[in-house]
C-alpha cells in the first residue's frame, strides 16, 4: 500500500514538473534559482514607478536525459520580443566582429551576388549591412516590430516576424532558400526550439550552410556568469547538446569556433546530413572530447553550480556596503540585461547605485526594471565624478574603461563584478 502510495506521489510530482523543451523528460533538477525577477530589457518610464510591476521566477532547471540547461517559458516570446530595447549596433566591439565575420564566410564558402543570405533575429540591421555593401541579396528576419523598422530604414530587407517552419515554408514557396543562414545569440531565445530548428532545414538549400553564435554553457559556467540568465534565454547550450538537438533534425554541427564574444561564445557551421563536401573538423572533435572530460555528460557538473552563484552575491554586496559606509559615491556603466539580472538578484537599489548610464537614447529617462536605479546618457559621469563606476556589461569592459579614462583624472575606479568583484584603477 505505501509503495503504490509513493509511486502516485512520485506521478503526479513527474504530471507537474516541466518538461524538456527539446526532448520532453520532466525536469526536476535545479541548475540555479535566482529568485524572482521583472523581464530583463522592460524598462520603465517615470509614469511606471508608482504602478505595479511583474515579477516571475529565475528558476534554471537541467534535463537529466539530455543535460539542456533550460528556464521554463513564464512569459510568451510575443510579449518579451514584439518591442524590444537591445540594438546590437551600439557595441564596436561586436560590429567589428561582424565585419570580420562577413568577410570569412564570404570567402570560405565562395558567396556572391547569386547567393542569398538570410539572418534570423537580424536586429537593426548590424550584420547584414556588411554583405549589403558587398552587393550579396540578404534578407533579415526580426520579431521586434521597433528594431525592424530601424533595420528597414538602413535600407536592409527585412521581415517583421517570428522564425519557425511556417515562416520557412513560406519563403521557400516565395522561391527564397538559403546559401547562408546566419544566428547570432538567438537560439538561447527560443523557446520552441524544435519548431526553430526544424525551420532552418527547410529554409537551407541542399549544400547551404548554417552558423550560429552562442553563449557556451562550459565558458558560462567557468567564468560564473550567471548574469547572464534571464528570462528573455530560455536555453543554455554546450557543443554536446546542440549536436543532438541539430541531429533530430537531419543536421550535422560540421565545425566550431570559440569566441570571446559574450564571455565566451561558440560558432557552430552546420549543414545537411546528406551534404557529404563538409567533413567533421577536428576543432569540432576536440571541442566534444573537452566537454565530456570536463564532466558535461554527467548530472553532478550542472547540479554544483548554485554555492558557487550565491558566494558571488555575498563578495558583491561585501564591496558596496563598505564603500557606502566610507561615503563613496557609486555609478553604473550600462544598463543591459544581464545588469538587471545582477542588481536584482543581489538586491542593489539606488542606496547603492546612484544611477547608471547608457550610450542607447532609447533608454534614457528610464529606470531599471526592478531596482528602478535611473538611465543616463554617459556624460553623466562626468558631472558627477562618482568614486566608482561599476560595469554591467563586463563583457565590454576593456571598450569601456578606454571610453571612460577620464575619471582617472578625479580618482575614479572601475568595478567588475563578473566572475567576482575586482576594481581597475
Amino acid at each position: 500500500m505505501q509503495q503504490a502510495e509513493t509511486l502516485q506521489a512520485r506521478d503526479e510530482l513527474t504530471q507537474k514538473a516541466p518538461l524538456c523543451r527539446f526532448c520532453e523528460t520532466p525536469l526536476h533538477h535545479t541548475f540555479v534559482d535566482l529568485g524572482m525577477s521583472p523581464l530583463c530589457e522592460s524598462y520603465l518610464s517615470l509614469e511606471q514607478l508608482n504602478q505595479m510591476e511583474v515579477f516571475y521566477p529565475l528558476h534554471v532547471r537541467v534535463c537529466d536525459h539530455c543535460f539542456l540547461v533550460q528556464l521554463e517559458a513564464y512569459v510568451s516570446p510575443e510579449h518579451i520580443f514584439t518591442e524590444y530595447a537591445y540594438f546590437s549596433s551600439y557595441a564596436d566591439t561586436w560590429l567589428k566582429q561582424c565585419k570580420a565575420y562577413t568577410d570569412q564566410v564570404v570567402e570560405r564558402f565562395n558567396l556572391n551576388g547569386t547567393s542569398q543570405v538570410i539572418e534570423l533575429a537580424s536586429n537593426d540591421g548590424y550584420l547584414l549591412q556588411y554583405f549589403v555593401e558587398k552587393n550579396i541579396p540578404s534578407l533579415g528576419i526580426e520579431p521586434a516590430t521597433n528594431i525592424a523598422k530601424v533595420a528597414i530604414a538602413k535600407g536592409i530587407p527585412t521581415l517583421n516576424e517570428f522564425f519557425g517552419q511556417a515562416c520557412a515554408r513560406k519563403l521557400v514557396q516565395q522561391g527564397k532558400q538559403a546559401d547562408l543562414i546566419a544566428a547570432n545569440n538567438v537560439l538561447a531565445h527560443v523557446p520552441d526550439l524544435n519548431d526553430f530548428i526544424a525551420g532552418i532545414k527547410i529554409l537551407l538549400k541542399p549544400q547551404g550552410v548554417f552558423t550560429g553564435e552562442i553563449q557556451h554553457l562550459m565558458r558560462l559556467m567557468e567564468a560564473n556568469q550567471f548574469d547572464t540568465i534571464y528570462h528573455e534565454h530560455f536555453c543554455y547550450h554546450t557543443f554536446t547538446t546542440l549536436e543532438k538537438i541539430f541531429a533530430a533534425h537531419g543536421m550535422v554541427l560540421f565545425d566550431v569556433e570559440e569566441l570571446p564574444t559574450h564571455g565566451g561564445s561558440i560558432r557552430i557551421y552546420a549543414r545537411h546530413q546528406n551534404d557529404s563536401s563538409k567533413p567533421i573538423s577536428d576543432r569540432a572533435i576536440e571541442l566534444r572530447q573537452c566537454e565530456e572530460q570536463a564532466g558535461f555528460t554527467t548530472l553532478e557538473r550542472y547540479t554544483n553550480f548554485e554555492e558557487q552563484v550565491r558566494e558571488t552575491k555575498r563578495k558583491l554586496l561585501d564591496f558596496l556596503i563598505k564603500a557606502k559606509r566610507e561615503g563613496r559615491a557609486i555609478a553604473g556603466y550600462g544598463a543591459p540585461g544581464k545588469g538587471n539580472t545582477l542588481l536584482n538578484y543581489c538586491g542593489i537599489r539606488t542606496d547603492f547605485l546612484d544611477y547608471t548610464v547608457d550610450r542607447n537614447p532609447y533608454k534614457h529617462g528610464k529606470f531599471l526594471p526592478g531596482t528602478h536605479i535611473p538611465i543616463y546618457p554617459p556624460s553623466k559621469i562626468q558631472e558627477t565624478k562618482p568614486d566608482y563606476v561599476l560595469i554591467l556589461p563586463w563583457n565590454f569592459k576593456d571598450e569601456i574603461m578606454e571610453q571612460m579614462s577620464s575619471i582617472r583624472e578625479w580618482g575614479g575606479q572601475f568595478v567588475v563584478p563578473i566572475p567576482e568583484v575586482k576594481i581597475y584603477s
